[in-house]
C-alpha cells in the first residue's frame, strides 16, 4: 500500500494538468477553449495509462457573451450577463427582495419590474435555494428582468446560467452584480425605475465528453467524472479544473491498482455542465443504468482540506466514505442528502448510487466560484494530493466484488426530494423529472 500512497503524494499529473486547464483561459461550453480542455484531458487520461481516452461530440446550445449594463438614474451599473440570458432589453422599478424566499416572491407583486435577489439564504433557512429557482420564481411573476446579488464582498458579480432543458435560453434578461453594487442599487434605486441590457450570440455549437477505462472488460462499471468546462470569466481552477485534476489524478493511481480492480473503472469528463448538466445528460440518455454499479463524480473538491461526500441516501456509499476515512485516519463529512446539481444527478435522478464529492471550505454558497476570483492561487496541491489518496482507495472499494449497493426505484429518490423541501424549486426550474 505504501508505494502506491507515496507515489500519489509526490505526483505532479494532476497539478500539471490543473495548470494546463487554467491556462487555457475561456473554457465556456460549446467553445474552443472547452474543446481544448477535453483534449488535454482526453491526453493526460492516455499519458498515466488509461486505455482508449477519446472524446464523444454532441451538440449543444451555444451562448458567447457580449456587453451588459444596468442604466440607474444617469449611472451605468456595472454587471455581467447571466449565461443563456436572451439577448434583450428590459425595463421597470426596482423591487429589492433581499434573499428571494419563495415567501418573498409570493408576497411581493413584481410583474413589469425589475426584480433582484441575492446569491444566498439565511442562517435560520432550512434549504439552500439555487439561483435558477429564484430566477424562475421571478419570471413566474411577471418580472421584466432579473438581477443576482453576490453575497461575497470584494466587486465580484456572480455568474451561472439560467434557462432550461426544454428552453436553453432565458426567458427574461439576468445578470449579476457584486455585493457593493447590489447595495448600491437597493440604497438609491429600490422603487426607481432601471433598465438592463444583454447583448449576448446564441448559436449552435458543440460540446465533447471525455472517456478513458482501467480494469476488466466487466459489464458493470464504477463511473469516476468531473466536467471540463468552467464559466468565461475566470480561470474555473476550483470548479472545476480540480475535478478534473483529480479524475486524472486518480486514473494514475488507478493504472498502477490495477490488478485489484473487479469492476471496470470508467472515467468521464463531461462538457457544458455549466449550463444544465447537459453533457452528463447526454451520456445518462445512452447508457444502460443497471450497468452502473455506482458513480464517484468531483465537482468542487480541493477547494478546502477535508473531503464532503453527498450520498444521496445510500447507506453502502456512507459507510465506505467513512470507512475509507476511518483506516486512513483522515476526516470526511458525509451527507446523506440528495444534492441534485451536478453531474452525479442525471443517474442519481433515476436510483443509481452516486456521490457528489466536493470538500468543506468553511464558507457560505459557492465562495469565489462563479466570480473571476475563481483563480489557482485559491487551491493548493497539497489537498489535492491528499484528497487523491482517499478517492483512490474508495474507487478501489467500490469496483471491488465484496462491495454491493443497490440501485433505488426513482420514486424512492422523488420522495427524500419531496421530504427534504427540494422538489418544489425542482419544480418551478423544470428540473422535475417524475410523474405527478
Amino acid at each position: 500500500m505504501a508505494n502506491w500512497i507515496g507515489e500519489t503524494f509526490t505526483s505532479d499529473a494532476g497539478w500539471t494538468h490543473l495548470e494546463d486547464l487554467v491556462d487555457i483561459g475561456d473554457r465556456m461550453a460549446g467553445s474552443e477553449g472547452e474543446r481544448r480542455g477535453a483534449e488535454l484531458t482526453r491526453d493526460a487520461l492516455d499519458s498515466v495509462g488509461a486505455r482508449d481516452a477519446r472524446l464523444e461530440e454532441f451538440d449543444i446550445q451555444g451562448w458567447t457573451r457580449g456587453t451588459s449594463a444596468i442604466r440607474a438614474g444617469d449611472t451605468v451599473q456595472d454587471c455581467i450577463a447571466l449565461p443563456r440570458s436572451p439577448s434583450e432589453s428590459a425595463a421597470g422599478e426596482l423591487v429589492d427582495l433581499g434573499y428571494g424566499l419563495p415567501e418573498d416572491f409570493e408576497a411581493t407583486d413584481f410583474e413589469g419590474k425589475v426584480v433582484m435577489a441575492a446569491s444566498n439564504v439565511p442562517d435560520h433557512y432550512d434549504r439552500f435555494i439555487h439561483r435558477r429557482e429564484k430566477y424562475y420564481h421571478a419570471v413566474e411573476g411577471g418580472a421584466a428582468a432579473f438581477v443576482f446579488r453576490n453575497h461575497v464582498e470584494g466587486c465580484l458579480p456572480p455568474t451561472g446560467s439560467v434557462g432550461t432543458e426544454e428552453d436553453p435560453i432565458g426567458d427574461v434578461p439576468a445578470v449579476g452584480v457584486s455585493k457593493e453594487v447590489g447595495a448600491r442599487l437597493a440604497r438609491r434605486w429600490d422603487g426607481e425605475r432601471v433598465e438592463v441590457e444583454v447583448e449576448a450570440d446564441v448559436h449552435d455549437a458543440t460540446s465533447q465528453n471525455v472517456h478513458a477505462e482501467l480494469g476488466p472488460d466487466t459489464d458493470e462499471e464504477v463511473l469516476v467524472t468531473s466536467h471540463v468546462d468552467a464559466h468565461d470569466i475566470a480561470e474555473g481552477a476550483a470548479d472545476n479544473g480540480a475535478g478534473t485534476a483529480m479524475v486524472v489524478e486518480l486514473a494514475k493511481a488507478l493504472a498502477a491498482r490495477e490488478d485489484e480492480l473487479d469492476t471496470k473503472v470508467h472515467f468521464i469528463a463531461y462538457g457544458s455542465e455549466e449550463v444544465g448538466l447537459v453533457g452528463s445528460g447526454y451520456d445518462a440518455a445512452n447508457r444502460e443504468f443497471d450497468s452502473v454499479k455506482a458513480v464517484l463524480n468531483s465537482d468542487g473538491v480541493v477547494r478546502g482540506r477535508t473531503l464532503s461526500f453527498y450520498t444521496h441516501g445510500f447507506d453502502a456509499l456512507d459507510s465506505a466514505a467513512e470507512g475509507v476515512a476511518d483506516d486512513f485516519g483522515h476526516p470526511v463529512k458525509t451527507i446523506p442528502e440528495q444534492g441534485p446539481h451536478s453531474d452525479h444527478w442525471p443517474y442519481v435522478k433515476w436510483g443509481v448510487p452516486g456521490y457528489h464529492v466536493m470538500s468543506e471550505t468553511g464558507s457560505e454558497g459557492r465562495g469565489w466560484g462563479h466570480t473571476y476570483a475563481d483563480t489557482l492561487d485559491k487551491i493548493e496541491v497539497r489537498d489535492l494530493r491528499e484528497q487523491a489518496v482517499l478517492l483512490t482507495e474508495l474507487a478501489v472499494r467500490l469496483a471491488s466484488d465484496d462491495f454491493s449497493v443497490d440501485h433505488k426505484e426513482s420514486e424512492e429518490i422523488a420522495a427524500a426530494l419531496e421530504a427534504e423541501d427540494k422538489a418544489e424549486g425542482m419544480k418551478i426550474i423544470g428540473d422535475w423529472p417524475y410523474d405527478e
